[in-house]
């Protein structure tokens, strides 16, 4: 039944005004009718001549033609047939002012406690669109873009959901009608980047090679020293991202380019050290590139950069050696004989003295068979990778682990909104 509020009065006052134009006449209803717990919308309208406002529960659920018992989703309708509306129009005899018209005041619902439930409460201003826009580019996450709105106006009504949506509107509207791949590239010659793209039989992508013009130039200026090594979860598509990390004279890191690869086989690190090849040339080659005891991007280094030293990463072999030998200690003080046992082992200063570390500890271990065969079948006979008697036979800078690029995943993802985004994200 239809409940009159008599909280009409304000309304009523309206139609005495005149207003220079629409949005005047527009703003001061939903002005008045916000503060009586009601919102109001745009029903009908006709640029310079008419604007029909009415309450936003009016008029009836419209059904679609998918029918009811397919439909996945149900759910009520906020639309219960309010009579609520008022009319604006522009006056010509009163020098082109708009006047409101009163066709009814009723309403046949109670008025709202919390208006934050009005789908138009939580719209956003022109200005606050620009915001969100210029945000959403400096990569800020939507709770904090609602934060920033929310000091600059406290009243806002809009919740996380509404920025996310405007988001994905601003993201589709910047497309303008291209692919998201083709958005990308533009993005990419326009930013000066490198980049090279491989697509397989049905035109989707596989790999994405690219290379910022002061990574290229620093690349070449500090080709002694690269650690190479994959991150996760900075893409909706799993795509693996093989970060490529540089040493400067300063003892910095720095970028040198960034790979997205469908999978981590050895042809999809050979297609990745080989656009890596072609950024530094013939005269820039590497002296040493550090990675992980990750067996296809070895073989990868080996076939791209016969001429180059592939080191490991002493803390991921510390880490492998935790998860496989530890459980074969009972002891805690045993295990950690063990760790100083092996860390001395891979500090052996020269062969010889690495012999002797070496029948030491096969002779300490040989009852603990599990851990002797782990060390024997994974890690000896790739020791002229990570035990000093070699590696310090190469200029590697101090560099014995991919610390800078386990840092530099941790930086890069600061950046990224979500692990789920899309490449251009």
């Amino acid at each position: 039944s239809e409940a009159s509020i008599d909280k009409s009065d304000k309304m009523l006052s309206l139609t005495n005004k005149n207003f220079q134009n629409r949005e005047d006449l527009i703003e001061a209803a939903r002005k008045i009718a916000f503060a009586q717990g009601y919102a109001l919308v745009i029903r009908r309208s006709k640029s310079e001549i008419y604007v029909v406002l009415g309450c936003d529960r009016g008029g009836n659920y419209k059904s679609r033609k998918v029918p009811l018992e397919e439909r996945k989703k149900k759910s009520a309708s906020r639309l219960i047939n309010c009579p609520f509306e008022i009319w604006g129009k522009k006056k010509r005899k009163l020098q082109g002012f708009w006047k409101l018209e009163i066709k009814s005041l009723l309403h046949n619902h109670e008025p709202s406690t919390d208006m934050s439930g009005h789908p138009y409460c939580r719209r956003f201003s022109n200005e606050e669109i620009m915001r969100i826009k210029e945000m959403c580019m400096a990569g800020i996450p939507p709770r904090q873009i609602l934060s920033s709105l929310r000091q600059s106006n406290p009243h806002l009504r809009a919740i996380s959901r509404n920025i996310y949506n405007k988001k994905a509107k601003i993201l589709e509207e910047s497309l303008a009608g291209r692919t998201v791949i083709q958005a990308l590239v533009d993005e990419l010659g326009e930013g000066g980047f490198s980049y090279n793209i491989e697509y397989d039989q049905e035109g989707y992508l596989t790999h994405l090679f690219f290379a910022h013009p002061i990574s290229i130039e620093l690349s070449k200026s500090y080709p002694h020293v690269f650690l190479m090594d994959c991150t996760y979860k900075t893409n909706k598509y799993k795509m693996p991202l093989l970060d490529i990390i540089g040493v400067s004279s300063f003892n910095t890191s720095f970028y040198s380019c960034f790979v997205f690869m469908q999978k981590e086989e050895e042809k999809d690190y050979v297609w990745a050290l080989e656009m890596f090849n072609k950024i530094l040339g013939v005269h820039n080659q590497p002296l040493v590139i550090i990675s992980d005891r990750e067996l296809a991007l070895m073989n990868a280094i080996r076939i791209v950069f016969p001429s180059a030293c592939n080191l490991l990463c002493v803390w991921h072999i510390e880490k492998n050696i935790l998860a496989n030998c530890k459980p074969h200690f009972r002891e805690e003080v045993d295990w950690v004989a063990f760790l100083s046992t092996w860390a001395d082992l891979i500090k052996s200063p020269n062969e010889s003295s690495f012999d002797k570390a070496w029948d030491c500890f096969e002779n300490e271990y040989k009852e603990n068979a599990a851990v002797l065969n782990y060390i024997k079948g994974t890690w000896l006979p790739l020791k002229e990778k990570f035990v000093s008697a070699w590696t310090d036979e190469v200029a590697h800078l101090g560099n014995r682990a991919t610390s800078r690029a386990e840092g530099a995943h941790a930086t890069l993802k600061k950046y990224l909104q979500v692990s789920t985004g899309g490449l251009r994200e």
